[in-house]
């Protein structure tokens, strides 16, 4: 694809009436629009629009904002499912799982990383604009929506029930008897409002201080998780076993789903890049694959630990089923003191509470984009206030009503999958036009065609996973 005809397929944030950036636009502008002449930051290229919207109105970002961000928004809850995975699996194919999964994440982030800057002049600081420039306005949207939409909205709903729940397991572990203090419900208010009061940092690049402190939370409550069942010498006196019980087609195959859902962030890379300054001298991609390889270092050591500690521990005293939190940091409650437990769930409902802007202003970004294209002037603090609410009050209401959507966590994020293993794949194909056949060419193609049969897999072993189990789907009951 040429440069020229790349430019104006890109151009879908344009003001002029005919360009709207509406995720459901159909029509595209004749000609590229004049980019913005405020070079201050080193930036060359920016679409004026792009000065109003919250990933892309500063461009002040660093090395360490972008690590703390990749950090924050890659080592997730998710983390605390993999020594489940592994209780359902065994050693040998957990750990290779967990091996090439994380090797394929760190290949298609330097996938994404390239892309950001594919064509000089034009930056692409979103994911789904990446999706439509590279397989056209109609298969780019219906790829994408679904996906990038779910990952960002999606995560914030599952942040709300996770974290929520959380809230109600201190406060059960705090009260030191049966009964609540709160409801499940007011416990999801209860964090949906901080959370909310939290997402109004304007910017993606005013989120460092959330995502630092995240950052640190996420690491605290990895590090307690592996570290405690070191630091207890009966272990070990339980008859731990590592035999795998239910070697059954869809027990692995959701095994092999928990431990990729746990590589998460990727729709959000170019997001983080967008904050950075670029020039042709000094282009972000520079500057932000150091900092994916310091943070994906941190990640990996967190990764790892947990998982193989934590199995090494407990072996098949760990539930399989990948549930909630309490599934086996309920073991905690029984070995340790109550102050260990308290700790663990008060670092994790930290990291919740810090992540959830991060993964909401994608969201947050095509609202304003929506709003800024029909008025023609960019969000008033009040707006985006009312917007950012509007938002976090959709993602309690799903949380309320579907609560048993961590359940279905494999199953869902398996058409997520595709954004991390996939799509970055094809994306580079299309917008690099590689030759025919040669090395990069067959290694993205069978790459790519991989993740698709990888997502097939997960889709139907999880099904039948399910089928198998049983799902309580208790509507507005959580």
């Amino acid at each position: 694809m040429s440069e020229i005809k790349l430019a104006k397929l890109f151009d879908l944030e344009s003001q002029e009436s005919d360009g709207s950036p509406s995720l459901m636009s159909q029509t595209l502008p004749r000609e590229p629009q004049p980019t913005s002449g405020d070079n201050d930051d080193g930036d060359g290229g920016r679409i004026p629009v792009e000065e109003w919207l919250p990933i892309t109105e500063s461009r002040k970002g660093n090395l360490y904002t972008a690590t703390f961000h990749l950090v924050c928004s890659g080592l997730g809850f998710q983390v605390l499912f993999l020594p489940a995975a592994f209780a359902a699996v065994g050693w040998l194919l957990g750990t290779i799982v967990l091996t090439v999964g994380f090797a394929w994440k760190l290949y298609t982030i330097w996938l994404l990383v390239n892309l950001h800057e594919a064509v000089q002049g034009i930056r692409f600081s979103r994911y789904l604009r990446l999706v439509i420039a590279s397989f056209g306005v109609k298969l780019g949207k219906l790829l994408g929506i679904f996906p990038v939409m779910y990952l960002s909205g999606g995560a914030c709903a599952m942040l709300v029930i996770i974290g929520g729940k959380t809230v109600n397991q201190l406060l059960h572990i705090m009260s030191g008897d049966d009964t609540e203090p709160l409801t499940t419900v007011q416990c999801f208010l209860i964090f949906s409002i901080l959370a909310m009061v939290m997402s109004q940092f304007p910017n993606m690049n005013s989120l460092f201080g959330l995502s630092l402190v995240g950052s640190v939370m996420a690491v605290a409550y990895s590090t307690a998780v592996w570290t405690l069942p070191l630091a207890n010498e009966r272990n070990h006196q339980n008859n731990v076993s590592y035999t795998t019980k239910d070697t059954s087609f869809e027990n692995i195959i959701n095994a092999i789903g928990m431990i990729a859902i746990a590589f998460r962030g990727n729709n959000l890379v170019l997001e983080i890049q967008g904050t950075l300054p670029s020039d042709p001298n000094n282009p972000s991609s520079k500057t932000m694959w150091r900092a994916v390889v310091i943070s994906h270092v941190i990640i990996a050591i967190c990764m790892f630990l947990v998982a193989t500690v934590v199995y090494w521990a407990y072996g098949d005293k760990i539930p399989t089923t990948g549930g909630q939190i309490g599934n086996y940091l309920s073991l905690y409650e029984q070995g340790y003191s109550k102050q260990a437990a308290c700790f663990i769930h008060i670092t994790f409902i930290f990291y919740c509470l810090c992540s959830y802007p991060i993964y909401l202003m994608p969201s947050c970004d095509n609202a304003e984009m929506l709003y800024t294209t029909k008025t023609q002037k960019p969000c008033s603090f009040l707006v985006r206030m009312m917007l950012r609410v509007l938002l976090g009050s959709v993602g309690f209401f799903i949380a309320v009503g579907f609560s048993f959507l961590t359940y279905l966590a494999v199953l869902i994020g398996a058409v997520g999958l595709l954004v991390t293993s996939t799509y970055p794949c094809f994306m580079w194909v299309s917008l690099k036009n590689p030759q025919r056949k040669s090395l990069m060419w067959l290694l993205n193609v069978s790459v790519g065609s991989l993740g698709v049969s990888l997502s097939v897999l997960l889709v139907v072993g999880s099904a039948l996973h399910l089928a198998d189990t049983g799902l309580h789907a208790n509507f507005f009951k959580p």
